[in-house]
């Protein structure tokens, strides 16, 4: 059996049509290629949902490439009830009943309560459907499922059981309602299939067919999916989580492995259909957990934060140079549609797929006709009709005519000239002017902005809302994008308590974890509260392991020079992977990298200023590096000084400051413990490495905060 190329992954709803909002307990759609969740889809009706699956899926046959699409309800019943009801053991027999026989509207209002009940009366008996809205509705569908005796077919499917799934095929309401989104999405199976020519596992061959249907469960993969939403938080929409995840394990899976859970089937499962991926669910939570993926940029080096032998104190510049060298993008990509692609790194370059504007239109509203015109009066006759932008003249404009046209309307033939309608008299039958007017004027030439084909967009760039209205006029969709950067920050000190606890007698407030969280937010990143942790190896260890799994950067603060209870510093040299860079700065000298299985960890001064200075002028940076935006310097202003100072050789210096009056004030303390600093300051004045004398007018460096920010 040959591999498969894209994998499609549906979560199906019976539900009334959802807002146009994205919303959960909706029909979402994942796509995967690769090993790479591209794009997830988020369909309002069964009708949408349908229309989009058919032409994808006609996309993709067009192209070549051989498709598993993986449906989220039952393909079949418990043996015996198809020949209950269509007099034959073939699963397709009953999907071809239930298709002449469900009718769904646009909004969502369908007959499924009506097709059940006729499906019950076939049995002795209530049931075997129970469950609906109204208890006084539909008199042969029990309420309740109490009462009914599952003697004919049994309750649960043997894949059902085997899975450890909690739902029935015949449960119609109350959650989980498997039963209502089989009726309604079998009949939907069946013209698809006819559609495409597509094979059904178990129930068919497989091994030569393009299109692949096959029934899966995404209870299967709920460890990472509880592991993936605890760590996005509250805005994110499990159904949208669940389909990426899950068209991303299967996409990763080995075509050996696949071809096994293909091949793991038992008898009844010819009748009663199988969930793939029963018996492999480790193997699937695992490859839907690893963030990275195949073909994801490699994992960063142990020892990548290593200076060079002899390296001591390590100026800025060189810190900086050796962070942009041995860092990279981490994330791997998918694929969105426009309006949920800003703030977005693109993944790769995008292409116009349309030429803007697609064809020569006019400029100004006027009148349209061939060639120059020379010096003096010119009177021409005037076509029936006119151009407007998106109606266009059907005809031909004869040599020696004119017509009229509107602003952006596409010229028509015979037309490659417009003057405009100020300058014209008419009487409806002809036009007068006066020239000289030169071919073209007035016009646009087809791709005079864009060619279909140009790029347009380049891999890297932050997707920012002018970038949405080019892609959208050169006729792209969607973008691919790199999944957003995870930051985890994490406060160390058995000293910290929270905001709004007591404090003892030697407690601080924990400033930090509040502070780079928010920062995080504002650039651009998806921040990870890791919480605090105490003074305890183990207890950081634990937060370590659990901070890995779920970010692609640690932030911690405290603990990462080399005291008895510098706990970071000893855990990351443990692991083989710590380099302490003494750089020549102030405020923030030391600062702690490593690795912790695979992930890079900042180890932060736990002094706020320095904490905040730091982030700002490495893990800044290298946050961007790492989330495929590339090395991002932030722009500084020459300002004149409104301070003195004298600054000895050695280091360099980033006081707080801001700009009054055209001049940078700094703050009135060089305290690093002054938190109030931060919150006075606007921005930072950079002084350089070498000795400095700063009198008021003098130009300094300025750099605002927001000139960090992506």
């Amino acid at each position: 059996m040959s591999r498969f190329d894209t994998f499609l992954a549906v979560d199906w709803s019976a539900a009334k049509r959802k807002p146009r909002r994205q919303s959960k307990d909706a029909i979402w759609l994942g796509a995967a290629r690769e090993g790479t969740a591209e794009r997830q889809v988020y369909c309002r009706s069964r009708q949408e949902a349908e229309a989009w699956i058919s032409s994808f899926l006609d996309e993709e046959q067009a192209a070549g490439r051989r498709v598993l699409a993986a449906f989220d309800f039952p393909f079949g019943y418990p043996r015996g009830f198809a020949r209950r009801v269509t007099g034959s053991d073939d699963p397709f027999a009953l999907w071809q009943w239930l298709g002449e026989r469900i009718s769904d509207s646009e909004d969502g209002t369908n007959n499924r309560f009506e097709v059940a009940s006729a499906m019950n009366r076939l049995f002795a008996g209530p049931g075997p459907f129970w469950g609906k809205p109204d208890e006084a509705r539909w008199p042969d569908i029990p309420y309740r499922k109490s009462g009914i005796v599952y003697k004919d077919v049994a309750e649960r499917r043997s894949a059902d059981l085997a899975a450890k799934a909690a739902s029935s095929c015949f449960q119609l309401f109350f959650n989980p309602t498997v039963g209502s989104q089989t009726l309604m999405g079998l009949p939907v199976l069946q013209r698809l299939r006819l559609r495409h020519g597509a094979a059904v596992w178990p129930f068919e061959n497989i091994a030569n067919a393009q299109i692949v249907f096959a029934e899966i469960w995404p209870g299967l993969i709920e460890p990472a999916v509880k592991a993936e939403m605890a760590a996005a938080g509250r805005e994110e929409i499990r159904d949208r989580v669940q389909m990426r995840l899950l068209s991303q394990a299967l996409s990763r899976l080995p075509a050996e492995e696949l071809a096994a859970m293909l091949a793991a089937v038992p008898e009844e499962a010819q009748e009663e259909a199988w969930i793939l991926g029963t018996g492999y669910e480790d193997r699937l939570n695992a490859l839907a957990m690893d963030k990275a993926g195949p073909l994801a940029p490699p994992p960063l080096s142990n020892d990548c934060f290593a200076l060079p032998a002899g390296a001591d104190w390590t100026p800025v510049d060189d810190a900086l140079a050796l962070l942009r060298d041995r860092l990279g993008p981490v994330t791997g990509a998918e694929t969105l549609p426009l309006a949920d692609a800003l703030g977005r790194v693109l993944a790769k370059n995008a292409m116009a797929k349309r030429s803007n504007p697609p064809l020569p239109n006019t400029a100004v509203d006027g009148y349209g006709f061939a060639g120059s015109k020379g010096e003096g009066p010119h009177v021409l006759p005037l076509m029936l009709g006119r151009a407007a932008a998106g109606v266009p003249y059907g005809g031909t404009v004869p040599a020696g005519s004119a017509i009229r046209v509107l602003t952006g309307a596409a010229l028509p033939d015979g037309v490659d000239t417009v003057i405009l309608e100020e300058d014209v008299n008419t009487d409806g039958a002809r036009i007068a002017f006066n020239g000289p007017l030169k071919q073209g004027a007035n016009t646009r030439k087809a791709g005079e902005d864009v060619c279909a084909g140009d790029g347009i967009l380049p891999a890297g760039r932050v997707i920012a809302p002018a970038d949405l209205a080019l892609a959208s006029a050169t006729g792209l969709a969607e973008l691919t994008v790199r999944l957003p950067l995870r930051v985890g920050v994490l406060s160390t000190g058995d000293e910290l308590v929270e905001a709004g606890e007591p404090a003892g007698k030697g407690q601080i407030f924990d400033a930090n974890r509040p502070m780079l969280l928010a920062l995080i937010r504002q650039l651009g990143f998806v921040p990870v509260d890791l919480g605090k942790a105490a003074d305890d190896r183990e207890a950081l260890r634990a937060h370590l392991d659990g901070a890995a799994a779920q970010t692609d950067m640690i932030l911690t603060s405290g603990g990462a020079s080399a005291g008895d209870e510098d706990h970071m510093s000893a855990l990351l040299r443990e692991a083989g992977a710590m380099q302490e860079w003494r750089i020549a700065l102030k405020p923030g000298r030391p600062l702690a990298l490593g690795m912790w299985q695979g992930t890079p960890v900042f180890g932060l001064p736990g002094n706020p200023v320095a904490a905040l200075v730091c982030t700002l002028i490495f893990a800044r940076p290298a946050m961007g590096l790492m989330a495929g935006a590339g090395w991002q310097e932030p722009q500084g202003f020459a300002v004149p000084a409104a301070f003195q100072k004298r600054k000895k050789p050695g280091r360099r210096e980033y006081l707080r400051a801001r700009v009054r009056d055209g001049r940078a004030e700094v703050f009135k303390s060089e305290g690093s413990g002054r938190i109030s600093s931060l919150s006075w300051a606007e921005g930072l004045v950079e002084l350089g490495d070498g000795a400095a004398e700063i009198n008021p007018g003098d130009p300094v460096r300025f750099i605002p905060y927001s000139s960090f920010a992506m």
